[in-house]
């Protein structure tokens, strides 16, 4: 089962963290920040042993984050998706999936659990499908803008 709405799995995490004793501080590991991944997609509570194994390796707090699509960002990636589209660089698939996400506006999409040990973030994420894509769309913007400016920057004389 995906659910397109992880709330109820955060007020899960939230009631079995509590549960084993362990503080939750809001907050979310930075992309410098050496880290592991916990790697257990297959299993759906994943993120129930990773609270065990923190509070197996001495854990006294676990970070907790959470990604909340808002309308404003659905918005400016529609906005994006066209401005590629004029430029022909993107297809009307996109166009279609990045409104057809206007549906999960107010939902939570992706969650990140982490506890530091021995200098390392561990960490473990959990996402909704449909956030996934909007990360891919966002991606893809992104790589065609880096493409379109690296090639204005060539065309341009010292």
């Amino acid at each position: 089962m995906h659910p397109d709405n992880l709330a109820s799995t955060k007020d899960d995490m939230v009631a079995f963290i509590a549960g084993h004793g362990i503080r939750r501080v809001p907050g979310r590991a930075g992309d410098r920040v050496p880290s592991i991944l916990w790697d257990d997609d297959e299993n759906p509570d994943r993120w129930k042993d990773f609270v065990e194994t923190a509070k197996a390796a001495g854990a006294t707090f676990i970070t907790m984050s959470e990604e909340v699509l808002e309308k404003e960002d659905v918005e400016m990636l529609i906005e994006e998706v066209q401005d590629q589209d004029l430029d022909m660089v993107t297809s009307t698939n996109e166009l279609d999936e990045a409104q057809s996400l206007v549906q999960h506006v107010g939902k939570i999409g992706h969650l990140q659990l982490g506890f530091p040990h021995q200098g390392i973030m561990f960490l473990c994420e959990t996402s909704t499908d449909w956030y996934d894509r909007y990360q891919q769309l966002l991606d893809t913007i992104d790589d065609l803008g880096d493409i379109v400016f690296e090639d204005g920057d060539e065309d341009e004389e010292p």
